[in-house]
């Protein structure tokens, strides 16, 4: 371990469980490294993946964003194509990006896709399936409401899922953005995670959670303070 990273860690007690108010409050002091790090929460939730009905994933608008340049990419032909283009959205096409991600060309960061056009884009579904880019309706990204789907991946839109272990890790902003920016977008992500809770999960739900930068050590949040504060 650095230097920065073993006095970072030697501001936190070791089996501490930190409220919300105190965890924000000392996430600056844990930064170690000189460029601007990413906050991310990473979390354990009481369900089981293998169960379709224990599944949690969904997407969320963090009110002040990510603090990252996200590429769009949109599948969409004619009027669609236009909208796409002029919402923002980096790289606007049909067969000819399918065909282009065919070949090994993955610079973009999320996906969109008009209905019509799905049949043409299932074709990736084994290259962007496993990368999380496949487009989805129920994530919002299957959608003829192009406008809005670009604004929104543009302004912040992040999404959640539990990965076959029922972890979650989800970026909430950059550390630039001070204690009550983060906070703002830890409680969005949280509401939309407590919402999400399958019917079919049962005792503890929020099993344990971790707010960390990029580079610096994990501070541990008290659930029940969570589950208290965020209804």
């Amino acid at each position: 371990m650095g230097k920065r990273y073993t006095a970072a860690q030697a501001k936190l007690e070791v089996e501490k469980q930190y409220g919300i108010e105190e965890a924000f409050k000392l996430l600056p002091e844990t930064k170690c490294a000189s460029f601007d790090e990413t906050v991310e929460i990473s979390g354990r939730l009481g369900v089981d993946p293998r169960h379709a009905d224990q599944q949690v994933r969904g997407t969320v608008l963090l009110p002040n964003g990510t603090g990252k340049s996200v590429r769009v990419l949109v599948f969409a032909k004619g009027e669609k194509e236009n909208e796409a283009k002029e919402a923002g959205a980096d790289y606007v096409g049909a067969e000819d990006l399918v065909e282009k991600i065919q070949k090994g060309w993955l610079e973009f960061d999320s996906v969109v896709a008009t209905p019509d056009i799905m049949g043409e884009v299932s074709k990736l579904g084994r290259v962007l399936g496993p990368r999380g880019l496949m487009p989805n309706p129920k994530l919002g990204t299957v959608t003829f409401d192009v406008k809005k789907a670009v604004e929104e991946l543009k302004a912040g839109k992040v999404e959640f899922r539990v990965d076959k272990t029922a972890n979650l890790h989800v970026p909430i902003g950059k550390a630039s953005f001070g204690p009550e920016k983060l906070r703002e977008n830890f409680t969005a992500l949280m509401e939309s995670i407590i919402k999400a809770k399958p019917s079919a999960s049962k005792g503890t739900y929020l099993k344990s959670l971790i707010i960390c930068t990029t580079m610096g050590p994990g501070i541990k949040l008290d659930t029940v303070d969570v589950r208290n504060t965020i209804k």
